[in-house]
């Protein structure tokens, strides 16, 4: 079926160093960013592992830890072949001699996978799949590196491009990054940049949930407004008061503004978020926009790595203040040193993960600044009993 539809594995016209430099080179034109999260270059990412002399590995990072997305599992599932032709042609590109896929451990990805590497040859590089700790934070970049470097599923902050596994560079690319890779390989930067825009060309995989009809991972131009990508999902069960944009650690949007805006890097970044992994929550007019906010700090504090002092102290304190202001206690001080908090986080944490949460946490108080009020005089809204819309957990 994959042969059918994509042909073999275009090796051949990327032969020797002028054709990794060809390849990476037309990556570049292609634009292709990173779709974990960060939204990086891919080609930057390249160049920076093949500027060390010392031979470099590839790891491919499909553990997806934040439970608002399932992009990367239905990649797999669905095509698990594309993303294995990214990692050879990745390896190819920057000279890699061995190549990592990263899942959680007990996935039943992990037979998929297995199957799926049974069933090929000829690649450049073998693959080995390692079963990682499950987590939010154990996903990131240099806690995946830092895992199979020694067990230890915790943010370093050190560049694996020049130091990642076993001491080598290493090129950490997520699994949809890498079938796009593929796909570039195969049809050329034109083709890639047909859909998009400009700055976000290509296409990306989102997850939509909440109060929409058909909760799921849909594909998606970049740019295409929310009000559409709804569509796909069915449309709003329910009307709707807000969307929460880029996953746990992203930002709420009141639904005014966010059916309006393009998916795109530059789109968000012209209203003051990021785009962050494709992940959308639709919240209903129903819910408590404080009271889901301060179950998913709760969440974030919970998963925090514990080795730096906004994880140890600073995420579990913003989650408390949310709690209370979500319970309707009145406390003329909270307001003042909520935003105080949320203020000094960002920058300070041994990884990026407080600063997601401090986002989230600030966008809360700005797109529910009426409830905000309410619930800080001590009149809770009625919804802020109610139970979750937001996913944390990966069932």
């Amino acid at each position: 079926m994959h042969l059918s539809r994509f042909g073999p594995l275009p090796l051949g016209d990327y032969p020797s160093g002028a054709g990794r430099r060809i390849l990476v080179e037309k990556v570049a034109r292609a634009g292709l960013r990173g779709r974990g999260g960060a939204g990086y270059p891919l080609a930057e990412k390249m160049a920076l592992v093949t500027a060390s002399r010392r031979t470099p590995t590839v790891v491919a990072n499909g553990c997806e830890g934040d439970p608002s997305s399932a992009k990367d599992r239905a990649l797999l599932r669905r095509a698990p072949h594309l993303v294995l032709d990214g990692i050879a042609l990745a390896a190819h590109a920057v000279g890699a001699k061995d190549a990592v896929l990263a899942l959680h451990a007990d996935s039943p990805l992990t037979a998929v996978l297995t199957a799926a590497l049974r069933e090929r040859g000829g690649d450049p590089v073998p693959v080995e799949l390692a079963e990682m700790p499950s987590g939010f934070v154990a996903s990131e970049s240099t806690a995946l590196v830092n895992t199979l470097n020694t067990g230890d599923p915790r943010p370093t902050g050190v560049r694996t491009s020049t130091k990642g596994v076993r001491g080598r560079p290493t090129l950490v690319a997520n699994v949809e990054t890498l079938a796009h890779l593929a796909l570039i390989a195969r049809f050329g930067e034109q083709w890639y940049r047909a859909a998009g825009t400009t700055e976000s060309p290509g296409t990306t995989l989102a997850t939509v949930s909440g109060a929409v009809n058909r909760p799921g991972v849909h594909e998606i131009e970049m740019g295409l407004p929310i009000s559409d990508v709804l569509e796909l999902a069915g449309g709003e069960t329910e009307p709707l008061r807000a969307v929460l944009i880029g996953g746990l650690g992203g930002s709420w949007l009141p639904v005014v503004d966010a059916l309006e805006l393009s998916l795109a890097h530059e789109t968000c970044a012209d209203v003051g978020i990021e785009l962050g992994v494709a992940s959308l929550i639709a919240l209903p007019s129903t819910a408590c926009g404080i009271a889901e906010t301060a179950a998913v700090l709760r969440y974030l504090a919970d998963a925090g790595a514990g080795q730096c002092g906004p994880c140890l102290f600073g995420l579990p304190a913003i989650a408390a203040d949310m709690a209370t202001l979500a319970s309707g206690i009145y406390d003329r001080d909270l307001l003042p040193r909520l935003h105080r908090r949320l203020g000094v986080i960002p920058g300070r944490g041994a990884c990026s993960h407080p600063d997601g949460a401090a986002r989230l946490g600030a966008s809360a108080l700005h797109t529910f600044a009426d409830d905000v009020a309410a619930h800080a005089r001590g009149v809770p809204c009625a919804a802020s009993s109610l139970g979750p819309w937001t996913p944390l957990d990966h069932n």
